[in-house]
């Protein structure tokens, strides 16, 4: 401190340990908050379309929905833990105590929270029930099969040790003015409009649980043969409904849109297990999978239909697994016998087994106190969910019969609100919502596709979103030289391969010179080694026929998806030998399309470009081609669902050479797993000197655009972030723009660029449909009115030609504009960098900065898949990046600095 701030102060206080790590808590900064909409753009011809939000009608202002917690237990005072049962008994509280609840009605959402249409009688009310026969074990989530009625229950009255009393405590926790609803209807948005936006959620999940639905967050679905589609491996699935309420500059609309789930194959457990292991008879089940496949399902058992959840599988066959008998002798004391659970069922019950006998019960009991059941009296039940990560054949499946063409989607949707018939349930009327029966209709406008640039300086114009290279050379081809082929024993004919690709190449302006004679063939010995040897034995030779390091390698490999040898050879390419390297998974017949795609992304990789927007050349977009000026694209990937201990990785690429915008470099990293923030951006670390450099991303993409742009710094800079949700734009803005600043000012304190943040989101349920005629929205549809957000500064942009389904539009959100963009140039470079994307000749669904770090996070993911396995094989722990009480995070390998500034994600 500087001997002027010491004068007339206190003693200082206690000495501080020298050990301690000081927070570095920079100043209190203001909250950034996502900026409000400045107008509608005008640019492009108009076109009437409808959109899947329904219109919400309502004419209750003046009342309150009241919020209860409601706390369920057992006689004893255990709180009741299984999930479902809540809504059965809440259903008998309202039946039995109609008269202590005011005859009001419950929005119930079969937990812990209940609302009303005004108050009930009492703030706390405490009430008991009797549930016969009550699931107390049923892994049920409100949405039991319509067969569990209350009919079956009254049948099972008889067997009084089944019924079960519960005690339900209902007590006041808040108050929520349906006000809130009325000025969302005029697009004012209020503090409490979330709250009652979550009531209305309530009612609609809670009328579809009482049609017996599965419930799936926001989405529905029936049970019902027809909604079913089998995708392979004993896996179905279901087609249902979303349904949310969204507001709108037209006020409060529901949005509802064609939904689809995986459940496991109802029916006998042996038929699902054959299809899920796809082998012929249950003597080829391999029963440990069996096990791991079963568990935590319920079953309906025979004969009497009671339903239960799995818990394991017996040790031993049904023939041989004993268990001890209690019975009565003739004197009527009760005597223990051992027996096999075979003899049980043949002798002392007279049920005959057909083929249970040789393979292992079912254990439906607790791990301590078994209860087993012959395979063959165990039915799955209906609509329970698949959560396992499916193969690619089941993705591929599960996409195509889920499509549905616009006049089909618009069908499933009418039909699908009408059989709902929400204006019928008795809250809703009670809360004065109605909810309309048409499509929304709004005005979109088609932005003419921008101008592109090829070689020999000839520019032409998309047409309906794509465009070829027929008679066309590219803007900047490469020279492919010193290059190789290797063959992971695939089938390929080298021979036709390599001419046909140096034909090919010459006629698009690459010049592919002839390879290394040697083509590299896989030893057969390897074929079945573990995938790094395979790809260290294929460098051995390599090494030892080749005069050096070859620039370019093109590696063929039998396997068209999920190819072992793919992470190890990725990251003994780009990682430790900096090789540019094109994997191919060819068909026998080869045409000369498919080369000249695969000579696309060679040329980009190799620092080439295919095509360019002429506004790169030119001055059309002062904003982006006058000023220098960075554009950054940002993704984390999570890994699939069933990879628990895989870490995230965050992908962040930024375009190069200004005034281009059409070539990328990437930075990836790891961090802790499911975090969505990205939180290396900014990262001091003490060097050697002991003074703080900044290791973090943005700086690396920096330093990179001031050496490939004339050492100049952007004064514009534009960030894409995809894949958050709507509650996480503040911290997009507060968390990762703030490191982004934090980067700039740390390599100069005197620099301000000016940032601009848009949100790109496809994980979104609303659709546009053609007012006149069954075709998709014609690429190039921009929404920017009615059905945005009231305050927001949105829009939906179809930039894409949706050659199969539904167009799926991508919902744009600018949370921050320090540039000052006006709306049609903003809207226009985002449709214009929907059209940069080096690996095709069409335009993509969302700007390409996105999709390259999307690909640069799922290539270095294969690659951190590989070293988690090769670790994993050698060590427990691993080292790396941690957060604070969080689990180490393996680092992501270096790029070497050969490839680290290529595309090489192309």
């Amino acid at each position: 401190m500087g001997s002027d701030e010491d004068k007339g102060l206190p003693p200082p206080p206690p000495v501080v340990p020298s050990n301690l790590v000081p927070e570095v808590e920079p100043i209190k900064k203001n909250t950034i908050l996502p900026m409000a909409r400045r107008g509608t753009g005008s640019k492009g011809q108009r076109i009437p379309l409808l959109t899947n939000h329904f219109k919400v009608n309502f004419n209750n202002a003046n009342g309150h929905f009241f919020h209860y917690s409601v706390a369920i237990t057992y006689e004893d005072g255990r709180p009741v833990e299984a999930k479902g049962i809540g809504r059965k008994i809440l259903d008998k509280v309202q039946q039995t105590y109609q008269a202590d609840l005011g005859s009001k009605h419950f929005a119930y959402d079969g937990e812990k929270t209940l609302f009303t249409v005004g108050a009930l009688p009492s703030n706390k009310l405490d009430f008991s029930v009797v549930l016969e026969d009550a699931p107390s074990s049923r892994n049920n989530t409100g949405n039991g099969s319509p067969d569990e009625s209350n009919d079956a229950d009254r049948k099972r009255s008889r067997r009084p040790n089944q019924s079960k009393k519960f005690m339900v405590e209902i007590s006041y926790a808040a108050k929520i003015p349906m006000q809130a609803i009325a000025a969302a209807l005029q697009g004012k948005e209020t503090d409490s409009l979330q709250d009652a936006i979550r009531v209305l959620d309530v009612i609609l999940r809670q009328s579809a649980a009482r049609q017996g639905c599965l419930l799936v967050r926001q989405s529905f679905f029936h049970n019902d043969a027809q909604n079913f589609v089998p995708i392979g491996g004993g896996v179905i699935g279901v087609r249902g409904f979303h349904s949310s309420f969204r507001t709108t500059q037209g006020g409060l609309s529901l949005n509802i849109d064609t939904s689809t789930t995986m459940v496991v194959q109802p029916g006998p457990v042996v038929d699902f297990l054959l299809a899920n292991q796809n082998v012929k008879d249950p003597y080829s089940v391999d029963w440990n999978k069996a096990k791991r496949a079963l568990k935590n399902l319920r079953v309906k058992v025979a004969p009497s239909n009671r339903e239960y959840k799995i818990s394991g599988l017996s040790e031993d066959r049904c023939k041989e697994q004993m268990f001890t008998l209690n019975s009565k002798n003739d004197t009527g004391e009760v005597v223990e016998a051992q027996t096999t659970v075979y003899e049980y069922f043949t002798e002392f019950r007279n049920i005959p087994l057909r083929y249970s006998g040789d393979f292992p019960c079912i254990n439906v009991g607790k791990p301590k106190r078994p209860t087993y059941i012959p395979i063959e009296h165990c039915e799955l039940v209906s609509l329970q969910r698949y959560t396992k990560s499916l193969s690619n054949l089941q993705r591929a499946s599960l996409v195509e019969k889920s499509r549905q063409k616009p006049p089909e989607r618009m069908n499933s949707l009418t039909t699908g609100l009408k059989n709902s018939n929400y204006n019928a349930d008795l809250v809703l009327q009670e809360s004065g919502v109605s909810i309309g029966s048409n499509f929304t209709q709004v005005e979109g406008r088609i932005l003419p596709a921008p101008k592109l640039r090829v070689g020999n300086g000839e520019d032409f114009q998309p047409r309906n979103g794509r465009w070829n290279f027929n008679n066309k050379k590219l803007v900047e081809p490469t020279t492919v030289t010193r290059w190789a082929v290797v063959n992971f024993s695939a089938r390929c004919d080298t021979n036709r391969l390599i001419p046909d690709l140096i034909r090919c190449g010459n006629m698009k302006g690459i010049n592919v010179e002839p390879p290394y004679e040697v083509v590299f063939q896989e030893n057969a010995q390897f074929r079945n080694a573990p995938p790094h040897i395979r790809v260290e034995k294929m460098f051995e030779q390599i090494q030892s026929k080749l005069p050096g390091k070859p620039k370019f390698l093109l590696c063929i490999l039998a396997e068209r998806k999920n190819s072992l040898v793919y992470g190890p050879w990725k990251k003994k390419n780009l990682s430790e030998l900096g090789i540019v390297t094109q994997c191919i998974a060819p068909t026998p017949r080869i045409n000369d399309q498919y080369l000249t795609n695969v000579l696309l992304k060679i040329n980009a990789k190799l620092g080439g470009l295919n095509s360019l927007l002429a506004m790169e050349r030119s001055q059309a977009m002062p904003a982006v081609t006058q000023v220098p000026t960075i554009i950054v694209g940002m993704d984390v990937s999570h890994g699939s669902p069933g990879q628990s201990d895989v870490p995230s990785v965050a992908a962040v690429v930024s375009s190069r050479q200004w005034p281009l915008i059409s070539k990328y470099k990437a930075c990836v990293r790891t961090q802790s797993r499911k975090v969505e923030m990205i939180d290396n951006l900014f990262k001091l670390v003490p060097n050697k000197e002991e003074k703080f450099v900044d290791e973090g991303i943005f700086r690396e993409l920096l330093v990179d655009f001031y050496s490939s742009s004339q050492k100049r710094k952007p004064d514009h800079i534009i960030i894409f972030r995809d894949g958050v949700s709507e509650s996480q734009f503040n911290q997009v803005l507060n968390i990762e723009l703030d490191q982004m600043m934090q980067a700039c000012k740390f390599l100069d304190e005197t620099w301000n660029p000016k940032f601009t943040v848009i949100i790109a989101q496809k994980n979104h349920h609303t659709k546009f449909f053609q007012d006149k005629g069954p075709d998709n929205v014609p690429p190039g549809t921009i929404i920017d009115s009615k059905i945005c957000h009231p305050r927001n500064n949105d829009f939906y942009l179809c930039a894409h030609a949706g050659m199969i389904g539904t167009t799926r539009p991508t919902h744009y959100h600018v949370l921050y504009d320090e540039i000052k963009f006006t709306t049609d140039d903003l809207q226009e470079l985002v449709h214009s960098l929907s059209y940069v994307y080096q690996r095709s000749t069409t335009a993509i669904s969302v700007v390409a900065p996105i999709c390259y770090a999307h690909l640069a996070a799922a290539q270095m993911g294969t690659v951190m898949k590989f070293e988690d396995m090769s670790l994993s094989e050698t060590s427990s722990s691993h080292g790396g990046i941690t957060t604070s009480g969080a689990v180490p995070v393996p680092p992501m390998p270096k790029l070497n600095p050969e490839v680290a500034s290529s595309m090489f994600f192309c």
